[in-house]
């Protein structure tokens, strides 16, 4: 009941478009063509999305994440299709999509390892991943109790770890980072184990 009715009302809330707007923005503002979301939510992405982007394929495990995004469907205008609730086994051929686009997910997918290779299948030649994400801060006491809250935090958090080297990660599965924005977000020290973002793009290694 708590991760199919209660968790995605507050994962819309902490990380609704009032307070995530313009870094979405930023993540998204050159992607284009056949895109795969992954972690699709309610649909926030879709506010950010260039005219240049043709189709959206949707990954979302919550159902009720998936209803309350159908206005925004609606709205968007353009193809969107759900393909399946797992990141890390996608039902689509190889070198299907232009892009591939993440906002707060990859800290939670229990399988990271796989469903970035299963991006890297999926991805045309030229392709790229973009994402916006939180996780491991540079700085050793932050990074400390990271560590610490995590195991409490995922439990309550739909499998969030505030402690994954999300850049290191995607770089570990075959992909070069080709620019990469990273920041606290503003406000009290206490905050900052939550508080370490990162925007990226990354490509395929050849």
């Amino acid at each position: 009941m708590y991760n199919e009715r209660v968790l995605p009302f507050l994962t819309a809330v902490s990380c609704s478009d009032r307070s995530t707007g313009r870094w979405r923005e930023q993540a998204l503002g050159d992607v284009s063509g056949d895109v795969l979301e992954v972690g699709f939510a309610n649909g926030t992405n879709l506010l950010h999305y260039p005219r240049s982007v043709r189709r959206v394929y949707a990954v979302e495990p919550s159902d009720v994440a998936w209803r309350r995004a159908r206005r925004r469907i609606e709205r968007f205008g353009r193809p969107v299709e759900r393909i399946g609730l797992d990141g890390a086994v996608l039902a689509l051929p190889d070198a299907s999509v232009d892009a591939v686009v993440s906002a707060y997910t990859l800290c939670t997918i229990p399988d990271l390892q796989a469903a970035l290779h299963e991006m890297r299948r999926v991805l045309r030649p030229g392709g790229s991943v973009h994402f916006l994400e939180h996780g491991l801060a540079p700085d050793a006491e932050v990074a400390a109790r990271q560590h610490r809250i995590t195991p409490r935090w995922k439990k309550i958090a739909g499998g969030c770890h505030l402690d994954r080297d999300i850049p290191a990660l995607v770089e570990d599965a075959g992909f070069n980072l080709s620019d990469l924005e990273s920041f606290y977000l503003p406000g009290p020290a206490f905050a900052r184990p939550w508080g370490w973002f990162m925007i990226g793009r990354a490509e395929p290694m050849p």
